[in-house]
């Protein structure tokens, strides 16, 4: 009987034995299967770079539909892409200044107001046109809203006349890229260069620009621009300008007319008259009276 249960034992060891071999064994090949085919891949990714393209783009939509479905609040994973915003210390010194004191001004957040400087600025090098004069446009034309739209139908932050120049938008794809802030400071400007080299001048740019070429008066605006300007140029040079200063009167217009209004009256001077003295009453003298003497008996 102990015979049986030594071999019983002795055939469960061997066979356990085997499994476990049998198992290394597979495993070990198996291993050895997977990093074969790890080699093929990557040669085959080198050899072919869209392949990897592929497979990159097909395993990044594999993991975003394993994600669990966002919430309705919840803010898409790259919207900072579109968001119109630098950080202002990141600017040069110069930039940073006019970023700062622009958002000081017109109360708008210095982070977008550095994107608009720092494109002012490389556009500017570009056109050759002064970046604080972009600005300077900028600032009189729309405050620096991106959606500002005045009544005739000038749009954007340099408030461009959309109807009229709309084909310079269809590279950016249409005419509601006038709401981009980039796109529509970039038309911008290449409307302000045809309109200095047609008037041949900057101030005649600049009414041309405002549309009032053909008149008499553009309103103060060459002058508001221009001294907007020189306030953004002393900024930028490091000078300390004030944020609010008192409008300077326009030359050009005369002062209205004043209303006309009766002559004041002068006021006769009252003579002071002493007052009569009053007569003194008169006495008479007592009346005598006569006496009439009887006549004699």
């Amino acid at each position: 009987m102990n015979q049986v249960l030594r071999a019983g034992m002795q055939g469960l060891r061997t066979f356990a034995s085997d499994v476990a071999d049998g198992f290394f064994e597979i495993v070990h090949n198996g291993f050895a299967l997977i990093g074969l085919a790890l080699v093929f891949v990557v040669v085959a990714l080198a050899a072919r770079p869209d392949l990897q393209q592929v497979g990159e783009e097909r395993l990044a939509a594999w993991v975003e539909s394993r994600k669990p479905a966002p919430a309705p609040t919840d803010p898409a994973p790259n919207a900072v892409e579109r968001a119109t915003a630098a950080r202002p210390e990141e600017l040069p010194r110069p930039q940073a200044a006019v970023a700062y004191w622009l958002s000081r001004k017109y109360k708008v957040a210095a982070e977008p107001l550095s994107v608009l400087v720092a494109e002012a600025y490389d556009i500017g090098r570009q056109t050759k046109l002064d970046p604080t004069l972009i600005l300077a446009i900028m600032a009189v034309e729309s405050s620096f809203n991106p959606f500002a739209q005045s009544p005739v139908g000038a749009q954007g932050l340099m408030q461009v006349m959309t109807r009229v120049h709309g084909d310079k938008y269809e590279p950016a794809g249409g005419t509601l890229a006038a709401f981009d802030p980039i796109t529509n400071l970039r038309v911008g400007v290449k409307v302000l260069q045809e309109c200095i080299a047609r008037a041949g001048s900057l101030e005649g740019g600049l009414r041309y620009y405002v549309g009032a070429a053909n008149l008499g008066d553009d309103g103060g605006y060459t002058v508001k621009v221009m001294a907007e300007h020189d306030r953004l140029r002393q900024v930028a040079n490091g000078r300390n300008v004030p944020i609010f200063t008192p409008p300077a009167p326009a030359a050009s217009t005369p002062p209205p007319a004043a209303m006309p209004t009766q002559p004041p009256q002068r006021t006769q001077p009252i003579p002071v008259v002493a007052p009569a003295d009053e007569p003194k009453p008169t006495t008479r003298p007592p009346a005598t009276v006569a006496l009439l003497e009887q006549p004699a008996l």
